[in-house]
């Protein structure tokens, strides 16, 4: 163990993971320092944040915000930066050990490719990073030899079951969905239902994007995407079942048959901090799980006929190229129309399914190639917004 802090960069340290992970950071003294800090466009509390832990540097992304937060920190050494351009300038900063990529959607995936590049290792939360790009950034991560250390609570799970099993082949992962606040609704019932209500998840306290996502089960099928690439799989190696108590966050089944999971409550900060501080495990006060709280478990089939965001994750995934940036893409923009009262639940995997045939395939794609798919795609699910 190094005597020195580990040196960390958070993007996107105002939203549910980047407070999560500067709660873990906050209860390791000594073990942690923050390097650099951003917001889109969260001023107030970024401001909070850099007086508290006295980053470098902190990027705003909404530049109109740059004058606020650069007159709220004159008093102390932090540079403040503003702008998309300085989150992949501050990525690479050489006084940085480990990224931590909290940023929602798309936006993640340059300053991910500009921190591999720059030789750090990587705790990903932004699983889009994989899903647009996965091909791409595993061979990046090879090629720099950086470390990619899982956020997701799922993904998590399946990283702490292969420690020790590098010589093991992987039969199958079984990744675990609650089902979310809508779980054996027909989509009859589907059709009326409000975004306030899709916006209470049973189990997890998560940002709105991700939390609609969950809802739809359009965040199981990015997190079935992500998994492939994270951990060498093919199609056919991943599976789903809905768990609704979320105790066991995943499981690996190997060659011989024999079943690994990694249970505990509910709480994003086991995760960040197991990635944060790997390969050790570090001390925590977190709640401690009891089977006796739990008497049932239980499982069942995910219902892909009334919830067809998740098919379709499957079908984007079986085709590989940039049908994931176009998934992606869409469903970005169609979780932002849902929330804006413009169009209906069951119409959100309705837009996703139209712009998978409508944009322009790409077998073999470049990064400039994912950059222009994310954009073309972003255009045709605009003018779909309109007409649905």
């Amino acid at each position: 163990m190094s005597s020195l802090p580990k040196r960390v960069t958070l993007l996107g340290s105002t939203g549910s993971i980047g407070t999560q992970a500067l709660d873990v950071i906050r209860a390791h003294p000594g073990r942690f320092q923050v390097a650099a800090l951003s917001a889109h466009a969260n001023a107030e509390l970024l401001i909070q944040q850099a007086r508290e832990f006295h980053p470098a540097v902190v990027v705003i992304g909404d530049e109109q915000k740059y004058e606020l937060v650069k007159t709220a920190l004159a008093g102390q050494n932090t540079d403040v930066l503003a702008g998309s351009a300085a989150l992949t300038e501050i990525a690479g900063r050489p006084d940085t050990d480990i990224v931590l990529t909290a940023m929602v959607g798309y936006s993640g995936l340059l300053p991910t490719v500009a921190a591999i590049r720059a030789g750090k290792d990587i705790a990903l939360a932004n699983k889009e990073t994989l899903v647009v790009a996965g091909q791409l950034i595993t061979r990046l991560v090879k090629e720099y030899g950086v470390g990619l250390y899982p956020v997701d609570s799922e993904h998590s799970a399946i990283f702490q079951c292969l420690v020790g099993e590098e010589r093991n082949p992987i039969e199958k992962i079984i990744l675990t969905a609650s089902g979310g606040p809508f779980r054996g609704r027909t989509a009859e019932q589907l059709a009326t239902v409000t975004k306030a209500q899709a916006l209470k998840h049973p189990n997890w306290d998560m940002g709105a994007k991700i939390t609609i996502d969950s809802a739809s089960l359009m965040n199981k099928g990015l997190e079935v995407i992500e998994a492939k690439w994270l951990f060498g799989l093919n199609d056919d190696q991943i599976d789903v079942v809905v768990h609704p108590q979320s105790i066991i966050h995943s499981l690996v089944q190997f060659q011989d048959g024999s079943l690994k999971a990694q249970l505990g409550l509910p709480d994003m900060k086991l995760p960040i901090q197991y990635a944060l501080g790997f390969p050790e495990r570090l001390p925590s006060s977190f709640p401690r799980f009891s089977f006796l709280d739990y008497p049932q478990l239980t499982f069942e089939q995910p219902d892909r006929a009334t919830f067809r965001n998740l098919p379709l994750a499957f079908e984007a995934m079986r085709q590989g190229g940039n049908a994931p940036c176009v998934l992606n893409a869409a469903n970005e923009i169609a979780v932002a129309a849902f929330l804006r009262d413009e169009i209906g639940f069951l119409e959100m995997p309705t837009l996703v399914e139209s712009c998978l045939t409508k944009v322009s395939y790409l077998a073999e794609p470049s990064l400039d190639d994912y950059v222009q798919t994310d954009q073309e795609t972003r255009r045709v699910a605009h003018e779909l917004v309109g007409r649905l």
